[in-house]
């Protein structure tokens, strides 16, 4: 099998994408990338004006992502990224033989406690449910892990770190 390089951290809004990928880049001295960094400006204008994206919106966004991935990766630079890659189809865009996607799943409760304490984000909380309807888990035959965010982020870090260095699925 072959080792792992990238680690997608995944999931809803509030899952905790952003803190647990800083974390685990840290602790495994890896490049860092926020995907919603690479939004195009009209998708964060739709998102903070509480419309959902469409495959068409997510599209040019995904395929920026993975090519900041291809470009670290060819070089020999493994990485993190935080990308909600809800749907089996854009964490296709994303796969590669050497790529985890690490899913943060937890219940719609905690979610909506966390959206609703965080400040100057474009995404609203209002749209949690559209996620929630989007969301493929990853598949058995998909590489990934599956973490529920009830865990401190630190935790979820370490125990990211180990499946990173020892995957096997």
């Amino acid at each position: 099998m072959t080792p792992v390089r990238a680690v997608v951290v995944m999931g809803v809004a509030g899952c905790g994408k952003s803190t647990v990928a800083a974390l685990l880049a840290e602790r495994l001295g890896w490049e860092l990338l926020e995907g919603d960094g690479l939004h195009p400006a009209t998708n964060v204008e739709r998102m903070s004006a509480g419309v959902s994206l469409t495959d068409d919106d997510r599209a040019p966004w995904l395929a920026a992502i993975a090519e900041w991935m291809r470009e670290r990766l060819d070089a020999g630079r493994p990485v993190v990224v935080a990308c909600s890659a809800l749907a089996r189809r854009y964490r296709d865009v994303l796969r590669r033989d050497d790529v985890l996607f690490l899913h943060l799943s937890g219940s719609p409760e905690l979610l909506e406690a966390r959206l609703a304490s965080r400040e100057h984000h474009f995404m609203k909380s209002g749209m949690l449910q559209s996620q929630l309807a989007t969301l493929e888990p990853p598949a058995d035959d998909e590489r990934h892990l599956t973490l529920d965010i009830a865990e401190p982020p630190s935790a979820l870090a370490a125990r990211a770190a180990l499946a990173a260095s020892a995957f096997t699925p």
